[in-house]
């Protein structure tokens, strides 16, 4: 098996970062998946906060993949017009088991027509801007399974989306074991109180 992590410039880190470290640490505990980071080309990449990393392969040289991950940042508002990384995307994530979008990579799946007639979420700031394209319906939650097309909210949301695909492709126990190494037990704590629950909606409901 082989897992692809999209990047492009000004791609959001945490979004990347955060499922290539539970699918390695799969790899590691559990015999998962070879780990790829994939770029339109072979050479180093500006993440959206000035991180800067060097792609594995380029889209000519990509292997088979059996899971894709497209991140979100800034950059999505620039490649959902590149018509190379949306036939990229589109035609790795036909062939793939699972496409998970996280954040505002959600644009890139509906922007390759992965997302008609799918259920889909996204950073809560993006909802209303994705509710306002055609095809998707569009749902406040940590992250939506519609299929093989899975997308997360924000940022930090893509570890529980990707720990629960791993879930999906090897059981509980495998996921159990990926969580326990990497020490994945968020807090319950909410700062800023009534004021995140107020652009939140789904978190107040947690308490309920």
């Amino acid at each position: 098996m082989t897992a692809g992590v999209l990047i492009f410039d000004q791609a959001e880190e945490l979004d990347l970062v955060g499922p290539w470290e539970m699918l390695t640490m799969w790899k590691q505990v559990a015999g998962g998946p070879e780990c790829l980071i994939v770029a339109e080309k072979v050479g180093p990449v500006t993440c959206a906060k000035g991180l800067t990393l060097l792609p594995h392969a380029s889209f000519d040289d990509c292997p088979t993949l059996d899971l894709l991950v497209v991140p979100g940042g800034r950059g999505t508002r620039r490649e959902v017009h590149n018509p190379a990384i949306l036939d990229f995307i589109r035609q790795r994530a036909e062939g793939c088991q699972l496409a998970l979008s996280v954040c505002t990579g959600a644009f890139l799946l509906q922007a390759a027509g992965l997302l008609d007639g799918k259920r889909a979420t996204t950073h809560w700031e993006s909802l209303d801007r994705l509710r306002a394209l055609p095809g998707v319906e569009v749902l406040e939650e940590r992250f939506t399974v519609d299929g093989k097309i899975w997308t997360s909210a924000g940022v930090s949301a893509g570890i529980d989306m990707t720990l629960a695909a791993i879930a999906h492709l090897a059981g509980d126990e495998v996921a159990g074991k990926v969580q326990l190494h990497a020490e994945y037990f968020p807090s319950d704590a909410r700062y800023g109180g009534e004021s995140v629950a107020a652009y939140l909606p789904r978190y107040a409901r947690q308490g309920d």
